[in-house]
């Protein structure tokens, strides 16, 4: 599947940090983890120091596929607001959801911080009303999470014109947000991983699934198989191949980053990141070095070629839409691409098994705009699965809630 087009920033940046080998012979694991991102990292990289023996395939190179397209913000927010969850769910569901979420930053932070030099860094996140009509919702969204214990602040217009130097109706400043270098990030954690006795394989294609009661194999397209007890799909958005139920739809995004700005002019967002109410959603943040990342101008378009000939254009309207906020600002992309991403209808993610499997086939899903942030989770709740142990988030986080 092709998840992206353009130049990604991270993998510019970074380049091949490091080479894994191909799979050549016949494979017996206790977890098989199909997937080479940011997602299969934090899963593998959870169940490894936790004491399972642990493989890891990749069809392209690591990190190659949606990871390199992601713009990485860290929140604990979630696309779709804590009200309407409580609407669909009820209040306690959407309470579970959106705490969880809030207690994933400084697991991330801690995460960062053993592995060291990945772009990590703490600031906050301003969701800002795009219009005058979306302020009320905006105001009932910061009761609720304030009602939670959730880290928010209410800001009027004037209070953003102060802050942040742009005029908007009014915004939820939440003190619980970060960054980091995805790209690198899970470069990192798969070395790790490596070092740990783990098997990390990138270029080995999975052409066939077939499961019975007490495991499950791995057909390549050509070459050895892979025996394992579990097998976690954590393949992306290419995850939807394996499953006959529909359950998210497939967009594009677009992004790009600029040349490094001057301090001074960049000083009202550094430390930063700043989204809209609107939908598709403007978004963007500052880089360490004093670089502008903007994304959005979100599409259905499910087409690589037609998601590659739109870069170019996409990219000058995110600029001129920054422009418009700051207009001192010199917003010009020095680089820009997309990427694809799945959005499900309630914005939540989806973890462990579907009832087209059996229990053995582990799902890692982790759509929507926070995606790092639900990976995170998800690793603790697949691992609560394959241990056999129960998990909060299971029933939420699950194909059940479908039926609901």
């Amino acid at each position: 599947m092709d998840l992206k087009s353009g130049y990604p920033w991270w993998a510019v940046k970074n380049g091949l940090m490091h080479a894994f080998p191909t799979l050549r012979a016949d494979l017996r694991v206790e977890v098989a983890v199909l997937g080479g991102g940011i997602t299969g990292a934090l899963i593998a990289d959870e169940l490894v120091k936790h004491g399972h023996d642990v493989a890891v395939v990749e069809q392209r190179d690591i990190g190659w596929g949606s990871t390199a397209a992601s713009t990485a913000l860290l929140q604990y927010e979630i696309d779709t607001h804590m009200t309407d969850l409580a609407g669909r769910y009820g209040e306690a569901d959407a309470a579970l959801a959106y705490l969880a979420c809030a207690e994933t930053i400084p697991m991330l932070q801690s995460l960062a911080r053993e592995l060291r030099d990945v772009g990590f860094s703490r600031g906050d996140s301003l969701y800002y009303a795009s219009k005058r009509r979306h302020r009320r919702a905006l105001e009932r969204e910061f009761a609720l999470r304030a009602r939670y214990g959730l880290p928010v602040e209410w800001l009027d217009r004037d209070g953003v014109r102060e802050r942040y130097g742009f005029d908007a109706p009014g915004a939820i400043l939440s003190r619980l947000a970060a960054c980091v270098d995805p790209y690198r990030f899970a470069y990192r954690l798969f070395m790790r991983v490596e070092k740990r006795g783990a098997g990390v394989y990138d270029r080995f294609e999975i052409a066939r699934i077939a499961a019975d009661a007490r495991g499950v194999t791995l057909h390549a397209a050509a070459g050895p198989r892979i025996r394992a007890r579990h097998l976690v799909l954590a393949a992306g958005y290419a995850n939807q191949r394996w499953l006959k139920q529909r359950v998210a739809r497939n967009r594009s995004s677009y992004a790009l980053v600029t040349d490094p700005i001057d301090p001074d002019l960049l000083k009202p967002l550094k430390g930063a990141m700043m989204w809209e109410s609107a939908r598709p959603y403007l978004y963007l943040r500052t880089t360490a070095d004093g670089r502008l990342i903007v994304g959005g101008e979100d599409d259905a378009v499910d087409i690589p070629s037609k998601r590659d000939a739109r870069v170019g254009k996409k990219a000058r309207i995110l600029a001129a839409r920054v422009q418009d906020l700051f207009p001192a600002l010199p917003v010009q992309p020095a680089f820009s691409w997309a990427g694809t991403f799945a959005e499900t209808e309630d914005g939540l993610p989806f973890f462990g098994p579907h009832p087209q499997y059996g229990p053995r086939i582990h799902f890692a899903m982790a759509y929507g705009g926070n995606g790092i942030t639900y990976s995170m989770l998800g690793a603790g709740l697949l691992r609560a699965l394959i241990e056999r142990r129960r998990h909060p988030l299971a029933a939420l986080f699950g194909f059940k809630r479908l039926a609901r």
